[in-house]
């Protein structure tokens, strides 16, 4: 990108380009619909995806873990397959703009779980932002005026799983590179899934592979821009932008999947987003990091 830009203006226009990766993603997976088992789409997506970690080949080759070590990369891995599969089978059943919407509780997963396991502190006011956070869900789902679909619940499920993946990489992250971090994920997905995979499996065509490909692309593309978004600018500025894959999903779900825009489902975003702004703002003035950036994702 052009040198002359602002660093604050690239970094947002990294995390545009990185939330339409993401938007990719989501729209390519509900193109697949249900015809492929959840848990075969999510293990072709990983398993094509590996082709993206030879840069990383040498450094896995000479890592040496401790048993400490070994023991939470494989928890995360176990987390994050759990998440991948209910990712997948969520989208394939409920609208882009829900799933979209509810991962936005990931972030607020975080801050509550770091109480638990990294020691933190919740003032008042970040406990005012979870409590609109979880209110805004509410809003989402509603409960007793509507029936929830087995597709909510998978999504809520994919929400704490990858919150609980991310803290074990906050944890690990001080004695691994995040080059490392990332390819061991990818592999231990991959293998944790390959069982749930052939359970159910089901011949794929050339072009459910291209699809799955596609997902990959998009997956690693999404995630390298919001790396060079995080390099360019404060994640003050860049978080907001993240939350245009909210607008995204709504239009193509609308234009593309013929889904009805749902005022309730857009307002419970904007309550989320809104909180999880406050939390990452009091986060940034406290020279703190806990809180991810962003909706964990499945890639």
């Amino acid at each position: 990108m052009n040198a002359a830009v602002s660093a604050p203006v690239r970094g947002i226009l990294w995390m545009i380009l990185s939330g339409l990766c993401f938007v990719g993603v989501t729209a390519l997976v509900k193109l697949m619909g249900p015809r492929m088992p959840a848990a075969e789409s999510a293990f072709l997506r990983y398993l094509l995806g590996l082709v993206f970690l030879l840069p990383a080949w040498r450094g896995l080759r000479s890592l040496r873990l401790t048993r400490r070590q070994l023991g939470l990369v494989s928890l995360r891995g176990a987390l994050q397959t759990l998440g991948v599969i209910c990712w997948f089978f969520a989208m394939s059943r409920i609208p882009l703009a829900e799933v979209t919407a509810i991962n936005y509780l990931s972030p607020v997963y975080v801050t509550i779980l770091a109480v638990f396991f990294l020691g933190e502190r919740l003032a008042i006011r970040r406990i005012l932002a979870i409590a609109a956070a979880l209110g805004g869900a509410l809003l989402i789902l509603r409960p007793g005026f509507r029936e929830l679909s087995p597709g909510h619940f998978a999504m809520l499920a994919t929400a704490l799983a990858f919150s609980i993946s991310y803290l074990i990489a906050k944890i690990i992250s001080n004695v691994l590179s995040p080059a490392i971090i990332v390819a061991l994920l990818s592999i231990t997905v991959t293998i944790g899934l390959f069982p749930f995979a052939l359970a159910v499996w089901v011949t794929p065509t050339l072009g459910d592979l291209g699809i799955l490909f596609g997902v990959a692309c998009f997956a690693t593309g999404g995630h390298y821009t919001m790396m060079l978004a995080f390099a360019a600018a404060p994640v003050t500025v860049t978080q907001p932008v993240s939350f245009l894959q909210l607008v995204w999903s709504v239009l193509i779900g609308a234009l593309f999947f013929a889904e009805p825009v749902d005022a309730w489902v857009v307002a419970g975003g904007m309550v989320i987003m809104s909180s999880v702004l406050f939390i990452t703002w009091r986060e940034a003035v406290l020279k703190r990091r806990i809180s991810p950036s962003g909706p964990e994702t499945h890639g």
